[in-house]
């Protein structure tokens, strides 16, 4: 700021998993060298605070193997964006999401780019330039973006990054999960093709899923934090949390309803969704959901959006909770991830 020198964010979404941090990684190197306007810096942002990159295991790993050093990340408490916006100097990329949660609405004005893969739930104006596309992984998209630029740019470490992520992202390209689309096998295929020293897909899957799924020794709250969306209204804050555990493991986690309350309480939630997905050795998930909060209405409206909604509808069937205050279900229609449950939430809040 003191130098009035520009500068144009690459920045994924809060939960920040792989797709986020990679996409983020890849599209700022790209632009930042293929962009005509040299003056400003292209920086990469992971969007949480440094202190909950451990908990994303899968990142870790796989940017540990590539020689990425955690020193060379900036996070999102290490950069003033608002003082930069305030400023007149921040042009912001979204990646693997468009919509800024309520706390960053002022940076909206900043958004120049959108790139992402769910379902378009607001609009971006000119000349703010969108592609949002249903393929598996946002990782696709920018793979594509650096395919179709200036030959050269695209080098070993990203390609390995983009092409790990493909993979983990897309359960191993496999059909069975229902998040593969014939883009996401096009870029992995040409990615492998071009950079024939790729470890084998499998070999990547596997350690990658490995290391996702490794809970070993989380405590309850970091295990929420590991792969945490908060949607807001007005009237009430819910928090979305992946969770890599079977959901009957989950409830029966010594102390769960002091932590869950806890975590709510320390971060001003009203209630919270655990979303858990476990896989079969065909790489077909199971869901399961379950709702907490002490507030009766809260939950009540949050669960009868879940159990009537019908874009996609998720095929729920109660199982028994042992709390009152959280309700639990099977979800029949499997492929139906985090990004086709947080609309419904949406709506409902």
């Amino acid at each position: 700021i003191r130098q009035h020198r520009e500068i144009h964010v690459v920045m994924g979404n809060e939960a920040c998993d792989l797709d986020s941090t990679v996409s983020a990684l890849a599209l700022a190197y790209f632009l930042a060298q293929t962009s005509p306007a040299p003056q400003a810096a292209f920086v990469p942002v992971l969007n949480i605070p440094r202190a909950d990159f451990a908990l994303r295991t899968e990142t870790t790993s796989l940017l540990r193997d590539r020689g990425i050093p955690p020193a060379s990340l900036v996070f999102r408490d290490e950069i003033d964006l608002r003082g930069l916006h305030h400023a007149g100097l921040l042009s912001l990329t979204l990646v693997d999401h468009h919509i800024l949660p309520g706390a960053d609405a002022a940076l909206e004005e900043a958004v120049v780019e959108v790139v992402d893969h769910r379902p378009l739930e607001r609009g971006y104006g000119p000349p703010c330039q969108v592609t949002v596309e249903p393929v598996g992984s946002c990782a696709t998209l920018v793979t594509e973006r650096i395919l179709q630029g200036p030959p050269g740019v695209l080098d070993t470490t990203t390609a390995a990054l983009l092409h790990g992520t493909i993979v983990l992202d897309c359960i191993n390209l496999s059909p069975a999960a229902g998040k593969v689309t014939p883009r996401d096998v096009a870029c992995v295929s040409l990615l492998e093709e071009r950079f024939p020293e790729l470890p084998a897909r499998d070999a990547v899957f596997g350690a990658l899923q490995a290391a996702k799924f490794d809970v070993t020794g989380l405590t309850t709250e970091q295990m929420l934090r590991k792969d945490l969306k908060v949607l807001s209204s007005d009237e009430a804050v819910v928090a979305i949390s992946g969770v890599f555990e079977d959901l009957e493991t989950f409830l029966l986690r010594p102390g769960l309803l002091q932590d869950l309350e806890a975590f709510c309480q320390a971060r001003g939630y009203a209630g919270l969704v655990a979303m858990t997905v476990s896989f079969n050795e065909r790489h077909e998930p199971t869901r399961k959901l379950a709702v907490y909060s002490p507030q009766e209405p809260l939950r009540s409206t949050l669960c009868r959006a879940l159990e009537e909604a019908t874009t996609p509808s998720l095929l729920l069937r109660a199982l028994p909770s042992p709390w009152p205050c959280v309700a639990a279900y099977a979800q029949g229609n499997a492929v139906a991830a985090r990004k086709k449950v947080l609309p419904i939430l949406r709506a409902a809040l």
